[in-house]
């Protein structure tokens, strides 16, 4: 069932006007989806508990979200609490509801807070929605005493109080007091106007690097065909199904293909290896590695 929200203020007053549900309708209406999987009673208990969801949306438009995105995320927990609502456990229908609306609108939050995954952890999620009023509440304390608490002080309280270890503390801090910065924003000390993108270091291999890896490899592919040349027929398409191609043939394999038995092949490999290594034995140590 979509939720067609065009407008925060428009969807408030539609939630507002829609009927109240005592205990036995919503029990009723609970079991008429459960069981039967009746949409109507599904629509109507969304609807009556949509002002539920539009009023805890409203508590998280502190975090910069837009009112419309979040009662969409809170209106999706809804829907998510009526598909696994248990009518037989003995729990309001609304007191079940606010667990998963809240977890809706907090993931929503999270997710876009930053293109920094910002937390992923029961103790990080706590810290993200959390941290700021306990540290206005340890700052309140300590101003009453007279005190000024110093930093790594007040990152080991918070810590204390919620329950985490102290890099998670510090780490959250830094979440919370950066934001996002675009790779092309102009340096402002900068005359030329260079973005920051242009100070970033360059990972990908360098022109010189890429020649010598290109002539070092016509160099080996140069002594692996002087070597290969100084092999049999039989012996030369043992070593490339064994060595040269992308998924290498068993012993046994060749052996049935070539009529020998399996012992047979690992010594005409061995054999072909030791011409190879005899024909380049003075040219190339990264072939021996190869072979070996």
């Amino acid at each position: 069932m979509p939720l067609d929200i065009s407008n925060d203020r428009t969807m408030s007053r539609r939630a507002m006007k829609a009927e109240l549900l005592d205990a036995e309708t919503e029990l009723r209406l609970a079991y008429a989806w459960r069981d039967q999987r009746d949409e109507e009673a599904l629509h109507r208990l969304i609807n009556a508990y949509m002002r539920l969801a539009i009023s805890m949306a409203s508590k998280f438009r502190r975090y910069g979200a837009p009112m419309n995105d979040l009662i969409q995320e809170a209106g999706l927990g809804l829907m998510k609490a009526a598909e696994k609502f248990d009518p037989d456990r003995g729990v309001r229908f609304s007191t079940y509801a606010v667990w998963w609306i809240k977890a809706s609108i907090q993931d929503f939050v999270m997710r876009n807070w930053s293109m920094v995954r910002t937390g992923s952890t029961s103790s990080q999620k706590s810290l993200f929605f959390n941290m700021r009023r306990i540290q206005a509440r340890l700052e309140r304390e300590a101003s009453a005493r007279g005190e000024t608490l110093p930093r790594h002080e007040m990152h080991q309280l918070i810590a204390g109080e919620m329950g985490v270890p102290v890099h998670d503390v510090e780490m959250m801090e830094g979440r919370l007091s950066g934001s996002d910065f675009s790779l092309n924003a102009v340096q402002s000390a900068d005359e030329d106007g260079r973005e920051w993108i242009d100070a970033l270091e360059d990972d990908s291999a360098q022109a010189s690097e890429t020649v010598e890896d290109r002539l070092d490899t016509a160099q080996l592919r140069e002594w692996l065909l002087i070597a290969m040349n100084a092999l049999n027929d039989r012996e030369r398409f043992i070593v490339t199904e064994r060595k040269l191609k992308s998924s290498a043939r068993t012993l046994e394999s060749l052996g049935d293909e070539l009529h020998l038995s399996k012992e047979r092949v690992r010594q005409l490999e061995a054999a072909a290896f030791q011409k190879m290594r005899k024909t380049l034995s003075t040219q190339s140590q990264e072939v021996f590695e190869f072979l070996n």
